[in-house]
């Protein structure tokens, strides 16, 4: 994927198990951040910061939606136990993950799995890729996105 191109489609469910695409929301600006798992404590914080500042994102014309392998059931209990206003999504058989390229090969412990290498994508309201983070840290994130956005609107 280069800055310019298309943004991969896709349709997942949200925590309700209702279908949500990413053609739904042509017109704004996406934040999609990919994060590896529910509860976990980067994830936790991702989460609640992209909440919290949601209404700036708003305020620019944009939506964040969070994407993990977890289950529509996992979302729920997450976003209710720590207030979650983004949008989530389960890509359980991680087949987006795949299209944007952030299922990855990782190593902890000496052992070796398949996970979310943590990432966001800045996508336009005419669908392109904008801007990419890949290998996010935590902190700081959520204002260079915004502030990325705001560069980028005018």
């Amino acid at each position: 994927m280069e800055i310019g191109s298309e943004a991969p489609l896709f349709c997942l469910p949200d925590r309700a198990g209702k279908q949500e695409c990413l053609t739904d929301f042509a017109g704004k600006w996406v934040v999609l951040y990919f994060y590896p798992k529910d509860n976990s404590s980067g994830c936790t914080r991702e989460a609640m910061e992209f909440s919290e500042q949601l209404p700036d994102f708003e305020k620019q014309n944009a939506t964040i939606i969070g994407i993990s392998p977890d289950s529509p059931a996992s979302h729920q209990k997450f976003a209710e136990k720590h207030q979650l206003r983004v949008l989530l999504l389960s890509d359980e058989n991680h087949q987006v993950a795949e299209k944007y390229g952030v299922w990855k090969l990782k190593r902890m412990y000496g052992r070796e799995y398949y996970g979310i290498e943590r990432s966001t994508f800045l996508i336009t309201p005419e669908g392109k890729l904008a801007q990419e983070w890949r290998k996010v840290k935590v902190a700081g994130h959520v204002d260079a996105v915004k502030q990325a956005l705001e560069t980028l609107r005018q």
